[in-house]
This record gives C-alpha cells, structure tokens and sequence, in this order.
C-alpha cells in the first residue's frame, strides 16, 4: 500500500510516436496516425509549395505528402532506408496527410503531467514555439511534441515566418 502513496499523479497517460528529423527527436500523438509506410514513388503537382512533394495513392485514397522539414526551414529531405512516410488524420473532417520523416525510432507512454506546454501570447495569438506545442520529459530525456495545427498548409505559411 505505501507504494501506491508514493506515487506521483502523472496524469492522463498519451501515446507518442517518436520519429526523427534531422537531428532531434518530435513526438506526434499517437491518435493521429492513420498509417506508417514505407518510402515509395510520390506523384510530383506542379505549382505547389516546395514543401509540398505530391501525393499518394493510399488505399484507393489520394494523400498529398509534405516535407515538414522543408516546412519547418530545415535542408531538404536526405532519403534512406530508414525514412518513412507517416500518414497523419488532421483537421475536423479527418483529412489525410502524409509527412515524410528521416525515422521512427518508437512509441512512448508520457502523462500529461509530464508535459511542458509552450507559453502561448494571447495578442498575437500564437505559440512560442513555432511547430511544437510543448516538450515531453521521459526516462531517455526530452522530446518535442509536434503541433500538427502548424502543418495546415495555411497556419503553416503564418507559422514560417
């Protein structure tokens, strides 16, 4: 019984996959995900944003795919092995997008409690930060936790500069 008085309330527990962008590490909530395949040939829109690098047929599904490192102002992608195209449910109607990232390294468990959110400036009405929503502190350390309303293609463009 004493152990269990010990304990700290961590929360509400949340799942996350851990991917990798260059070199850090993000979070994305694990209720987003839709899939997580492999790279494959994505078909080139012209006219786009450089972010933007095509779609994919996903299940009969057209999925427009986007680099967030390109969004995010880092070099472009450096496809290998490891990459994946993770395919993400976004916005009210359930969109889907797919994200290209450099791995993805596992799931971990994190309470809210252990959360940091990104103080948020009510006149402009923006986070801090401009891509992540709040750093999540875990056994390994610290991991960032995407905001996945910065990669609607409209916030983002307001989020990049």
């Amino acid at each position: 019984m004493d152990a269990l008085r010990d304990t700290q309330d961590i929360g509400e527990i949340i799942q996350y996959i851990i991917i990798k962008l260059a070199d850090e590490q993000y979070g994305i909530d694990i209720k987003y995900i839709d899939n997580i395949v492999r790279m494959q040939n994505i078909t080139r829109v012209p006219k786009v944003d450089d972010y933007f690098k095509g779609v994919l047929n996903i299940r009969g599904v057209i999925v427009p795919v986007m680099s967030i490192r390109v969004l995010m102002g880092m070099e472009e992608d450096v496809i290998t092995n490891k990459s994946r195209i993770i395919i993400l449910k976004i916005g009210d109607e359930g969109e889907l997008l797919g994200i290209i990232v450099d791995q993805v390294n596992q799931v971990l468990n994190i309470g809210a409690a252990n959360i940091d959110k990104l103080s948020f400036d009510e006149k402009t009405k923006k986070s801090n930060g401009k891509f992540i929503s709040g750093v999540g502190k875990y056994e390994g350390g610290l991991v960032s936790i995407l905001d996945l309303t910065a990669l609607d293609p409209e916030t983002a463009k307001e989020k990049k500069e």
